[in-house]
């Protein structure tokens, strides 16, 4: 998707491309999927993940010069909040593609 696309996009074109390629591998998704976060009992915010896959993986796409650690945030919190196992933060803006791999640890 991403050689055929190019670097420099926009974040929102690579989340669709993905999308379209997830569905044509018959790969179970769901995209901004919603996360409440919960402080005795309340809702006290709300989070949206880029692509859920399988309830079991979260991709947090990115598209920018390089990360930074509120992104690395950005991500393990959406693991904790979610319990999701792993997560993933790719950047696509650069000609390589970049990630970071993301595991939930769990108490």
């Amino acid at each position: 998707m991403h050689n055929a696309l190019g670097p420099g996009l926009l974040e929102h074109a690579y989340q669709e491309a993905l999308c379209v390629e997830l569905k044509l591998q018959g790969v179970p998704f769901e995209r901004q999927k919603v996360y409440d976060l919960r402080y005795r009992g309340e809702n006290v915010g709300t989070y949206f993940a880029d692509i859920v896959v399988d309830d079991k993986i979260i991709l947090e796409l990115k598209s920018v010069a390089e990360f930074h650690p509120s992104m690395e945030a950005q991500i393990i919190n959406y693991l904790k909040i979610s319990k999701i196992p792993v997560g993933y933060l790719i950047n696509l803006h650069n000609k390589k593609v970049e990630w970071n791999r993301f595991v939930n640890q769990r108490e």
